[in-house]
């Protein structure tokens, strides 16, 4: 082995290094030499540094690839699937049309897509022909093609004459149109985030009274808190009835100052057998707590929470609050909410907000927190501080029964009777509040089938109401901008041209103005187009919420009926394998065709090298793909 050692020489010309080896001779090397071994050296371990980590980016982006390569395998596994078992939405009643919607005006809806999709594809066909031939550009000279002999010619000519002279004006003015309808929506999206903003800024939001009745003072006796009525309507929840019923039943409130109300609407024997067997449960525990049961459904949940208003011990009772039967309080949730009555004689609703156990479960439920979370935290909140009036959301809401009876009980002639008594009390002159910070915990459709069964019975009742109270409105003795803002903003904007725009323009003109490039659709429209994404619990329960509720019950001693958490989990888990066995994904035909027809006016946009058209309904007749296949929400067998 080599040994060395060094030292400066320093010569007539500059210095040296003298370095001495194994041999006896001695060898003088400039410095400059010498630097450049080095550097040599450092340049040789720098490029194999840069060679590792070129190695383990391109590892790494391999894996990426192979995983979103398997990804794609396993969707287009998941869709073979679904095709070869060939169910679609109309096979069985999972699948039949929700309650209210004409199954002959959903066929005809079906085959008018149907017949636009084929229309569509022959169009394409066309088109491409012509590009074919050269005739590339979009306002193409009639007169030339029809000195072009031949029979296709003279056919497209006929076409790109009809296109200018007939279709092409009529399509603009729609586009006009909605393109205006996206401007107001976009204007009243803009001022509730201002504010919204402004809310946020202030610290603005609903105080209750100091030392109202209610609060937490822990020497009041019962009778400084108000009587309470607690209604959970429900109707077949064999998955939910357990922990809803043990969450309201372990409000933390005198209990001799408020009375449950379990106002079950079961037409299935078994599951009304558990419900009863449940509250007879918590009477033993010395909840006071009361089973109804209505053999007759009439007017469904309107009509179950009249009949339970009817009865007579319902006078000793100053508020009701009502919670579906997928909802969980928190045990504090009375006493955050009823105190902001306390010297407030025109409030007559305080509403708290949702919030949701399985908002992480798949894509449908983080788009419906999305959604729902702009609702409460924008619409909800900045309606409630600027107006004192929003839209009742039909459970987690605490209500004057002096405001309910004022403005005529609940009534049966809509499918939406949460908005109908909000909308009847709010032209008595009554006031809500809406408390951003109290939550109540439910549960979000994770399938799609259930999702749009409660999205069909969300949006099929406004236009009918708008119908029967449009008289009352007019007549009423509120200001003018209450007025202006109930038809104009409530009504009309919200609840009919959103929805109605937002389908049109994205889903019906879009593609038509790619087969009629005459119409043009300003590409800026786009760049913030409207989420068209737009009920079946599991029972789910936050653990948190669950290990509190066992605890208190330890707290409280109870014995002998008291829940058993193990055996509710494994009753909870039996309950769902028994309903994947029954229930199957299934082909969604209206959604499917609409994505067979996005993706062909995504095709012939290509013809006219229209970009950002190409993207838009690219993604967009992807996303609908994906829904008419079921691959979006809860996966069963």
């Amino acid at each position: 082995m080599a040994q060395w050692w060094g030292r400066e020489a320093r010569g007539g010309g500059g210095t040296s290094v003298v370095v001495k080896m194994e041999n006896p001779d001695w060898a003088v090397v400039p410095r400059s030499e010498a630097a450049a071994a080095g550097g040599k050296a450092g340049r040789g371990k720098n490029a194999r540094q840069i060679t590792w980590v070129l190695l383990l980016k391109a590892h790494r982006a391999a894996g990426k690839l192979t995983g979103a390569a398997s990804a794609a395998l396993s969707v287009a596994a998941a869709a073979r699937r679904r095709v070869a078992a060939g169910r679609t939405d109309g096979d069985d009643d999972a699948g039949a049309a929700p309650p209210g919607e004409s199954p002959a005006l959903r066929t005809r809806f079906y085959g008018c897509l149907r017949g636009f999709l084929l229309l569509s594809v022959l169009l394409l066909a066309v088109d491409v022909a012509a590009h074919l031939q050269g005739w590339r550009h979009l306002a193409v000279d009639v007169p030339d093609l029809l000195a072009v002999e031949g029979l296709f010619a003279a056919g497209y000519a006929s076409w790109v004459r009809i296109r200018l002279e007939y279709l092409a004006p009529a399509l603009q003015f729609l586009a006009n149109a909605c393109v205006v309808l996206f401007l107001i929506q976009s204007a009243d999206r803009l001022i509730l985030c201002l504010g919204c903003l402004w809310i946020k800024l202030r610290g603005i939001k609903p105080v209750a009274k100091a030392g109202g009745k209610g609060s937490d003072d822990v020497e009041a006796g019962a009778g400084e808190f108000p009587m309470v009525l607690v209604q959970i309507p429900m109707c077949n929840e064999k998955e939910v009835y357990q922990q809803s019923i043990g969450a309201v039943c372990s409000l933390d409130w005198p209990r001799s100052n408020f009375l449950v109300q379990v106002l079950d609407d079961s037409d299935d024997a078994a599951t009304s057998a558990l419900i009863k067997e449940e509250v007879e449960k918590w009477q033993r525990e010395g909840v006071r707590i009361l089973y109804r049961h209505r053999v007759i459904r009439d007017g469904y949940k309107a009509g179950n929470l009249k009949s339970a208003m009817n009865c007579s011990y319902v006078k000793d009772y100053e508020f009701v609050v009502i919670f579906d039967a997928d909802f969980q309080p928190q045990p504090d949730f009375l006493k955050r909410t009823v105190p902001h009555f306390k010297g407030n004689e025109d409030v007559g609703l305080v509403q708290a907000r949702w919030s949701f156990v399985n908002k992480d479960e798949n894509l449908l439920t983080r788009l419906q927190n999305i959604n729902l979370c702009f609702h409460f935290e924008v619409e909800q909140q900045v309606n409630g501080i600027f107006l004192n009036f929003f839209g009742f959301n039909g459970t987690a809401g605490v209500w004057r029964i002096k405001a309910l009876e004022d403005s005529g009980g609940w009534m049966e002639r809509t499918t939406v009777e949460d908005m109908d008594i909000a909308v009847r009390a709010h032209l008595k002159g009554w006031k809500f509040l809406f408390l951003n910070d109290v939550e109540c915990q439910c549960e979000l459709p994770e399938s799609y089938e259930a999702y749009r069964k409660q999205q069909h019975r969300w949006h099929s009742g406004p236009m009918q109401l708008f119908r029967l109270c449009f008289v009352d409105i007019i007549k009423s003795k509120i200001g003018f901008w209450k007025k202006f803002n109930l038809i104009f903003l409530f009504f009309l904007l919200r609840k009919l041209i959103l929805p109605f725009y937002s389908f049109t323009l994205f889903c019906i003109i879009l593609p038509m103005t790619m087969f009629i490039p005459e119409a043009e659709l300003p590409a800026w429209v786009l760049g913030s187009a409207y989420e068209w994404v737009v009920t079946k619990k599991s029972g789910r329960s936050s653990e948190g919420d669950l290990v509190a509720l066992v605890e208190k019950q330890s707290k409280q001693q109870r014995v002998g009926s008291a829940p058993n958490l193990d055996s509710l989990t494994k009753e909870s888990s039996n309950i769902k394998k028994d309903l994947r066995k029954k229930k199957h994904n299934r082909i969604y035909r209206k959604e499917l065709a609409l994505s067979f027809l996005l993706l062909t006016a995504a095709a012939r946009s290509l013809l006219s090298v229209q970009g950002i058209h190409f993207y838009f309904l690219l993604f967009q007749g992807v996303s609908f793909l994906v829904v008419g296949l079921d691959l979006i929400g809860e996966q069963v067998e």
